[in-house]
């Protein structure tokens, strides 16, 4: 039986909300980035490839006048 292409990766906000988009991308291709929307932040923000234990820090929305 043949191997898989295909791999599962992790969307992380590169604004540090912690929010994350599952991916399927094929094995061999560079990292992805990409623009997506960070229900968090409330804005498209950019998606950056990531391993997601790296991830501790909780994210404070400024403040809104």
């Amino acid at each position: 039986m043949a191997k898989a292409n295909i791999e599962k990766v992790h969307l992380v906000s590169s604004e540090g909300t912690g929010y994350f988009y599952t991916y399927h991308k094929k094995k061999g291709k560079g990292k992805l980035k990409l623009r997506k929307y960070d229900p968090i932040a409330r804005k498209h923000v950019l998606f950056e490839e990531k391993k997601l234990s790296k991830l501790k820090k909780k994210y404070v929305r400024p403040a809104s006048d």
